[in-house]
Order: C-alpha cells, then structure tokens, then sequence
C-alpha cells in the first residue's frame, strides 16, 4: 500500500466542518464510474492548502455558509484514465456534463489533461452551501440525466448555491466571469472567489471551482498514492 507522502494531510483532519463530496469516488462524473485511485470519497490535500480553506471556512460560517468540496488531491492514475475515457466510444454521461461539445473535442479544448496540479494535492474543486446545509441527493446510475448548462432546478440538484452551471460542466458558461451568468449565480461565483482570494488562493479563468495554492510545497512532482485512510497510517 502506498503511503502519502509528508505534508499531505485529510482535510476533515485540519476542518471537518467543511462539506465532501468527492464525485470520482462515485460514477456521479463524466465518465459514468469511479475513477481509478479513489477508494473512498476523502478529500486529500497539502497542508498548506488545507489550513487555507479552514481559514476560509472561518469566514464564511458567520456569513451562513461553508464550503464544499469536490475534488482535491487526484491520483496521477485518474488523470491517465480521463485520458484513456477521451479517447473511447463511451458516450453515457454526455447529456449532463458535455452537451454541446462532442466527446473528440474535450481533450483539445482543455477539459482533459494529461497532468493536472490536483496531482500535486495544490488545487481544489469546490462551492457554496447555504446553512444548514440540505442534504445531498444521491446520484442514481442510469437515472435521466439534464445538461449541466440547464437553470437550477432542472439540473442535477445538488445543495450547493446557485453558481449558474453544475460542477464539472465542459461549457464556456462554466468560465468564471462567463457575460451570460448574471443576477444570484453571478453574486454566488463574486463571494465563492473573495473567499478564497482573501486566504491567498488564485482561480483557473476556465472552471468557477478551481483554485491553485500559488506557492505550492511540490511543484512539478505528480503523486498516485491512492485515496484512502491506510495511505495515512
């Protein structure tokens, strides 16, 4: 079993207040399975990201909401098969995550990388809940699916704030200052980023939830310890 490497810590070990909803470790992504390396829905991260999201959910407690996450370390495995996903015939989550694009331009357009700095446990995909938090309804495989794209309400309903798209949607309206995204979801992507600027975070211009530690502890190293707790014994 591969261990994690010094400096690497579970978020719930430094804020178990903030909210997990590891969507790799379910088949509730774009390629329909869990993805490789995630045993358990867990968020991994550096410690110096994972103290900044606590400072960040200090803050945002009072103003009633906390932080949820969505991916946060990923295992270089994962990565390769995202890679191996876009380059197959396997089409079943199209209509929810990538509805206008076809399946051969996700990975010329960015939305599929080879690397990615989550390998790195220094980026982190995530949002808003509004407390108290509702609870989160399961993704049933097979289930109808609706276009990421689509208003809140028809989407996949998740907890979350409104933030104008559902996570992990391949469309330009997923960009964060997208002109197309206005009134709450454009105020809900304003508090998301202030929050994390305010601890030192940078966002990616492409996908409202990411967010890079800048002076990350590993830069250029990519890790494949799995997602599990035997990685932390």
């Amino acid at each position: 079993m591969k261990q994690a490497p010094d400096g690497f810590v579970r978020l719930r070990d430094v804020d178990s207040s903030i909210l997990e909803d590891v969507r790799y470790a379910t088949p509730h992504n774009f390629t329909g399975d869990p993805v490789p390396g995630y045993d358990e829905p867990m968020c991994v991260l550096t410690r110096p990201l994972a103290e900044a999201l606590h400072r960040a959910q200090q803050q945002l407690v009072p103003e009633g909401y906390s932080l949820k996450v969505y991916d946060c370390y990923r295992p270089q495995q994962a990565d390769d098969r995202f890679v191996e996903w876009a380059q197959n015939d396997d089409h079943r989550m199209k209509d929810e995550f990538y509805p206008g694009l076809a399946k051969s331009e996700l990975y010329s357009a960015g939305y599929i990388a080879e690397n990615s700095g989550h390998s790195r446990g220094s980026s982190v995909d995530l949002t808003l809940v509004r407390l108290p938090a509702a609870p989160q309804r399961p993704y049933v495989p097979g289930e109808p699916l609706h276009p990421c794209t689509d208003p809140e309400g028809k989407r996949f309903p998740d907890n979350s704030v409104d933030m104008g798209t559902g996570f992990d949607c391949f469309d330009d309206r997923a960009h964060t200052d997208d002109p197309r995204i206005t009134g709450e979801a454009r105020a809900n992507r304003d508090v998301l980023r202030d929050a994390m600027t305010s601890v030192g975070l940078q966002g990616y211009s492409g996908e409202w939830w990411h967010f890079n530690l800048p002076d990350e502890p590993f830069p250029g190293e990519y890790f494949d310890f799995p997602v599990n707790s035997a990685a932390f014994r």
